[in-house]
């Protein structure tokens, strides 16, 4: 069942605007057991992982809750203390350290590049086993995604872009612009055996895309070689597969527009249709983003990292950290999975229009600065 908690911000009730709520907390903050004298300070019962669009966002524009919450966190709040976050989004497109400056300046408080997780952050993990092997890398303008890749540290990354401009029969239903003709790496793919497909963010155009992972999987990494589909009479089965990987399971997410719009799971759900179709079965994938296991793991790792250079030593044990969202397929059933109290809340993705989420959270909220406020409220009744 969905709790809803009763208020223990005294004039809560009496006050009718959020910027009146705010004065409010800042003038009955009192600093009370959560701080001590020494050097070292001593960490909140709880922490924050927040998604962005639908939660702080909506497409560029920044939803006005948004600050209010991030001025709790920053210690507007009756404990008094700054409360430590992460921003865990299925989101990307862009460098960590890109991501942070753009969010500084939307939200108004400074990000630093070690509380943002992006879908695509995870492939930071496993960069190790494909460095030095040719890989294709999807999504996004031009090359701004092998830019990223190869800031993680892939030293041989490939677009689509690149296939076409090597053989424009490759799909001679687009013809390259000046401008992604300028963005190509000039490669004979002919020779270049790619190793594992990277989907890092939303491809921009699917018919190319699925095209050219077609021929890279079916030919096991060279594009225009010959297809070597399982068959029990093939001879060249000892090749191995090739990896496909995809950074956001989420089919719809929540932009400025008034409906949600297809996602990177939309792009997979089409890619797997059109292999099934061709082939005979769907072709197996890692999956990373919320809800998967991994992707918690990860951020919880990325989280605890930020709390130790929050507080100056190494933490055992982690405070209780609660999920803030739009989205219950993603957001709050991956939470659920991972311990985490989850809060849903009615900026983004959820319609309450169209019936009970999917997947229950530990409660649901207006926005994101109520979410906030019951989660220290919970707290500090323990």
């Amino acid at each position: 069942m969905i709790k809803r908690a009763p208020s223990m911000f005294v004039v809560r009730h009496a006050l009718s605007s959020p910027s009146a709520r705010c004065r409010s907390l800042r003038t009955h903050t009192s600093p009370v057991r959560y701080i001590q004298s020494s050097s070292r300070p001593r960490l909140p019962p709880l922490a924050f992982a927040f998604d962005i669009d639908g939660v702080l966002l909506r497409g560029p524009h920044t939803i006005p809750a948004a600050r209010r919450a991030l001025d709790m966190l920053n210690g507007v709040n009756p404990m008094g203390v700054t409360i430590p976050f992460i921003l865990l989004t299925n989101g990307g497109g862009l460098g960590e350290e890109a991501r942070r400056h753009k969010l500084s300046s939307q939200l108004g408080v400074e990000i630093h590049s070690n509380q943002i997780v992006q879908a695509h952050t995870i492939l930071k993990s496993v960069v190790h086993k494909y460095a030095d092997k040719p890989v294709l890398v999807l999504g996004g303008r031009n090359d701004e995604i092998r830019k990223v890749a190869e800031d993680y540290g892939f030293k041989h990354a490939y677009t689509t872009l690149d296939v076409l401009a090597w053989k424009p029969e490759v799909w001679p239903f687009h013809n390259l612009t000046p401008e992604e003709r300028a963005s190509v790496k000039p490669a004979d793919f002919s020779g270049i055996p790619i190793s594992a497909i990277f989907v890092f963010h939303d491809p921009r155009n699917w018919s190319l895309d699925i095209q050219v992972i077609l021929d890279v999987i079916r030919s096991r990494g060279i594009v225009g070689g010959p297809y070597l589909d399982p068959s029990p009479t093939s001879n060249q089965q000892s090749l191995p597969p090739v990896e496909l990987v995809l950074c956001n399971p989420d089919l719809l997410w929540k932009s400025d527009f008034p409906q949600p719009r297809l996602g990177q799971g939309a792009f997979r759900e089409a890619f797997q249709a059109v292999y099934q179709a061709v082939v005979g079965a769907r072709y197996p994938c890692v999956q990373y983003g919320k809800p998967t296991k991994a992707t918690y793991e990860f951020a919880e790792s990325v989280l605890r990292d930020r709390l130790e250079e929050f507080s100056g030593d190494r933490v055992d044990e982690m405070p209780r950290v609660y999920m803030i969202a739009d989205n219950p397929e993603s957001d709050i059933a991956g939470a659920n999975a991972a311990g985490w109290p989850s809060v849903l809340v009615k900026t983004g993705v959820y319609d309450p229009s169209r019936g009970p989420p999917t997947h229950t959270p530990s409660y649901i909220a207006e926005d994101v600065e109520e979410a906030v406020r019951w989660a220290i409220e919970r707290e500090m009744r323990k």
